[in-house]
């Protein structure tokens, strides 16, 4: 049973700041596993939204792996958006989410993220995020993630360094901290 909270016609949906808001348009998405027939769909989003984006290879190799999480925002049967996490070792990582441009500000990505999360119970999650997508890093923020160094140079494109970002205890993945 899916025990994230939902707003009905009988209960308020919550404010911006309380655990469990997820944006206009809620009730109209679906979040349901990432499969292969989804991968058109998810590639015009992809290379929409990076400048450095993912090949259909790519998402079809980390699809096949056991120990990962894809996931799809669907409205009306059109993916609007996607997630995919993979466990290496003692954490998962999550490599790759992304929702249309003309979707974003719904709280989709939230609503993915959390949907991921309940999955893996209290295991640490790590992620790679540009230090300048501020509105990325609050999200992740929002979620529980907090920053934890730098790696240099991580982005192809233009060499920006990428953020290193954890929910739970890195430690518990075999990382040093501190």
């Amino acid at each position: 049973m899916n025990e994230t909270a939902r707003p009905t016609t009988e209960q308020a949906p919550p404010a911006e700041d309380e655990p469990g808001f997820f944006g206009a348009g809620y009730d109209s998405i679906e979040v349901r596993e990432l499969d292969y027939p989804d991968l058109p769909p998810v590639i015009s989003i992809e290379r929409r939204s990076f400048p450095s984006p993912w090949s259909v290879g790519m998402f079809a190799l980390e699809l096949s792996k056991p120990d990962t999480i894809g996931l799809a925002a669907v409205e009306d049967t059109r993916v609007v958006g996607y997630l995919v996490m993979s466990r290496f070792d003692r954490a998962w990582h999550l490599m790759n989410i992304a929702i249309a441009p003309e979707q974003r500000r719904r709280g989709i990505a939230s609503r993915l993220i959390t949907e991921a999360l309940d999955r893996i119970g209290r295991d640490p999650v790590t992620l790679e995020v540009r230090p300048t997508n501020r509105s990325a890093i609050e999200l992740y923020e929002r979620l529980g993630f907090r920053s934890f160094g730098l790696r240099k140079a991580y982005y192809p494109d233009n060499g920006e360094d990428a953020l290193i970002m954890w929910k739970g205890d890195p430690a518990r993945a075999g990382v040093p901290v501190g």
